[in-house]
This record gives C-alpha cells, structure tokens and sequence, in this order.
C-alpha cells in the first residue's frame, strides 16, 4: 500500500492582507472563503508570504517582504527572530504587544465567563521601552543537537512550527549572563566526548548566580567534566549533571558540599526577603515583573495581623512569605513534596513562624483537611494552565471576604471566574501582567470579593 502523497505546496508568494492577530500572534487573512495564518504578519498589512503548509480549511503561511506596514510594526532586536520559536511577537511594538493582550484577556472574559471585572487595572509592564523588554528570561530549556551534514553543535530553541532547532548563537531576550554565552556553549559541547549525548540544558539564574544543567545521557569522560569545569570558572556559572530523573541533579563547579549548599535566590526587598531554590525548582521567569505581580497581590488581599490566609499551588513560598510578613497565619498549600520543603526551608531561612506549608492533591475536595478546617479570610491560588475550575467550587465553601487569583492561561482564568460568580463572588479588578514580552503569553491577575447582597 502506497503511502499517501504529500500535497505539492504553492511555489508563488501569496498577497495577504491581514485583518487581525490569531491568539498564538499570526496574522489572519482570507483568500476564496480559506483562512490564511501568516507568521510575522501585523493587523492592516499587506504581505507577500510563501504557504509552507495547507489544509482543507486553511493554509500556513511566512511572511517573506511587508508591502504595507502597519504603524505598530518594529525591526525585531533579535536577528534570529523569523525562524526562531521562542519568540513570536518581536516584529511588533511593545504597547501593541501590551494591547494585543490585553484584548486576548477581555475576549475570553466575554466568551468563557460572560463576565467583566468591574475595574480595568493599566498592565504591569517592565517598561515602554524595546531595552526594557530585553534579557528579562531567568528560566528556560535549551535543546542541544549535533547536525552531522553541518559537523557542528546547535544550542537553543526550536523553529517555529516544527522540531528543527534554531541555528543561534545568542539570545537576546535571555538574562545576558545565558543569552551571551551560547556561542561559548556552543564551542563547549562541540569539543566534548559526549558531543552527540546531551539532549538538552537547563538554564537558571537567581540575582547573583546564574547556572546551567547538562542533561547528560552516559557517564562523562574525565576529559569532559574537566571541560565542564572550566567552562563553568571561566563563565561564571555554576555548573550542574542530570544523568537520570530531575533528582539526580548535582553541581559539579563549584565544588558541592552538600544538597542545601547547591541553591540559587533572589530577593522580595519589599518584604525583607530571601528566596532560595534549586535550579530545577519552578520560578517565576521574569524578577522584575514578579516583584511588582507579588506586591499587587499582597496589597489587593489587605491581609491584616490575625487573618487566616490559604495560598495554593503556594510553590517554595513566593506569595506566602509577604503574605506572611504582615502578620496573617498563612497556610500554603502544594502538589509536588519537594516545593513543600523548599517553602518549609525559606520559611526558617526568613525567621517566619506564622505560616506553615502542607502537600495535598490540589485536583479533589480537600476542605476536610486539618489545615482547612479553621476556613480562611483571604486566599490566594496561582494555578497551573489547566487552571482551577474544579477548586474554585471548593474554594467559595470558605466563604473568604477576597480571593487573588493569579493566572498564566487568560481562557482558564475566565472560566473559573464564571465559577467564583455563580457562587457568590464579584469580580472587583483584573490586568494583564507583562511577564513574557515578545511572546503571546498572557499572565494576569484578578480580585474577586465576596458579595455583601
């Protein structure tokens, strides 16, 4: 049996004009009743594109020359910014990125929550300004791959729209202390033994260190940790192993002396903070943004001395030490047991006794639980992208007088905002949260209040 033909693609650049912007950032346009998605294309423009995939109801499209552009359009800061998938937005200014997302947050308010908050806050934002948006990236994985044709090593992201990386030798949206050693890094693994074995590195970087993880697939020759050695002293990273599950993760320069020595931090000055975590732990991408996002939070809440404070999917703590600091009991709660400890180890760390950290399966009713039994005056939840739907059910059972809702996913946010309202919750406020420029990642934040009717 033969199998079935690829479609022959167009070889003549199309003519699109562009109407508005897809919630993944391509431009959309339409020829004989067929939807066009046009990567690098702005609302108002018209392009010249080369169709790089078709279906039945629409084709896939790259932009190649803008005939007309619109007043929002920019030269990207990143010369790999065509091809490279880590960014889409980059060809767009930074308050047409702003308002792009902020108008992806309105739309699924309408659709999913039929709700809108009573209050539009003006979006957190690092700045207006391109710099401002620069090097802001403090967490990523790289993919790392040997192209024999090529005899070289690539390090970076992957292509948009498929599984090719990205030939990259910096990256300018990274922390500088990664994004400008990838050529370095590049040269590292290629004079390495175990060239064609390291899939992938992690990168982490607290506000005095930054660190690389090597996933490395066999035991390392001498000769390689050697070079990994070196290259860590000479860069000024530190430099870690992953040769199996993400709890095998060890640092190799500088010298360890033990688990609780191999951490990063950052600082909350705002709260007289100090946030220690390991490098594969989940944090926060963007220092800046998360500072400003933490103090929002806390100040919306209003905790007061004596007032009992839940804060879900609570992590190693980043909300629930400020909350704590003003004198709240704040219980903070978390799927993965390893975050729970690492909250337990910043709560010592900061002389923080008002505020303890339980695991529990965050996908259930766990109203029953010790910790829960006492109810709670003000919560906070910072889900994952599945969002909360079922725990906002469970939540409003409390009877909380404020519920800050922290948000990476705009369509979860509204659906569960659709939940808090059915029963009995106002939605008072709600922004959006600049927390990936150049991407289309829409972080944000809302408060509900309990209605007093």
């Amino acid at each position: 049996m033969s199998r079935r033909r690829r479609k022959v693609l167009p070889t003549e650049p199309v003519r699109c004009d562009v109407e508005k912007l897809s919630h993944d950032g391509r431009g959309i346009a339409r020829q004989d009743g067929k939807i066009l998605f046009v990567d690098g294309a702005l609302p108002g423009e018209t392009v010249m594109a080369k169709v790089v995939s078709t279906r039945s109801k629409f084709d896939e499209l790259r932009t190649l020359e803008v005939l007309e552009a619109a007043p929002d359009r920019q030269t990207p800061p990143c010369e790999f910014a065509d091809l490279c998938g880590g960014c889409s937005l980059q060809h767009m200014s930074s308050d047409a990125q702003i308002g792009f997302k902020e108008s992806t947050l309105r739309e699924q308010f309408a659709h999913f929550g039929g709700i809108e908050p009573e209050e539009w806050i003006e979006p957190m934002r690092p700045g207006n300004t391109l710099e401002s948006t620069l090097g802001y990236r403090r967490k990523a994985r790289m993919g790392v791959r040997y192209v024999k044709a090529r005899e070289s090593v690539l390090v970076g992201f992957r292509e948009k729209r498929n599984s090719f990386l990205t030939d990259i030798d910096r990256c300018v949206v990274l922390d500088p202390r990664i994004g400008e050693r990838i050529l370095p890094l590049r040269e590292l693994l290629h004079s390495m033994d175990a060239y064609a074995r390291i899939p992938q590195v992690e990168v982490a970087c607290g506000d005095d260190t930054a660190a690389m993880v090597f996933r490395n697939m066999d035991e390392l020759s001498i000769s390689d940790r050697e070079k990994l050695v070196a290259f860590g002293e000479a860069q000024d990273l530190h430099v870690y192993l992953q040769p199996k599950g993400p709890d095998t993760v060890h640092r190799i320069w500088p010298e360890s002396v033990g688990r609780d020595d191999e951490r990063l931090s950052y600082r909350l000055d705002a709260f007289d903070l100090t946030m220690k975590f390991h490098p594969m732990d989940f944090t926060q991408v963007n220092a800046g943004i998360n500072k400003e996002m933490v103090n929002r939070a806390v100040e919306w809440l209003d905790v007061q001395p004596g007032e009992r404070v839940l804060d879900l999917f609570c992590g190693l703590g980043n909300f629930t030490l400020p909350l704590a600091r003003k004198g709240a009991q704040v219980v903070g709660v978390e799927g993965d047991d390893a975050m729970v400890a690492r909250g337990r180890e910043n709560a010592e760390l900061n002389g923080l006794t008002n505020v303890s950290f339980h695991g529990a399966d965050l996908h259930g009713d766990f109203t029953g639980q010790s910790w829960a039994k006492e109810g709670f005056d003000k919560i906070l939840i910072d889900p994952p992208r599945s969002g909360a739907e079922e725990i906002c059910k469970y939540l409003t059972a409390f009877n909380a007088k404020r519920i800050v809702y922290v948000s990476c996913n705009p369509a979860t946010l509204a659906r569960d905002a659709g939940v808090m309202a059915r029963n009995g919750y106002r939605l008072v406020r709600a922004g959006v949260m600049d927390m990936f420029p150049h991407t289309t990642h829409v972080e944000s934040i809302a408060l509900f209040e309990r209605d007093s009717h």
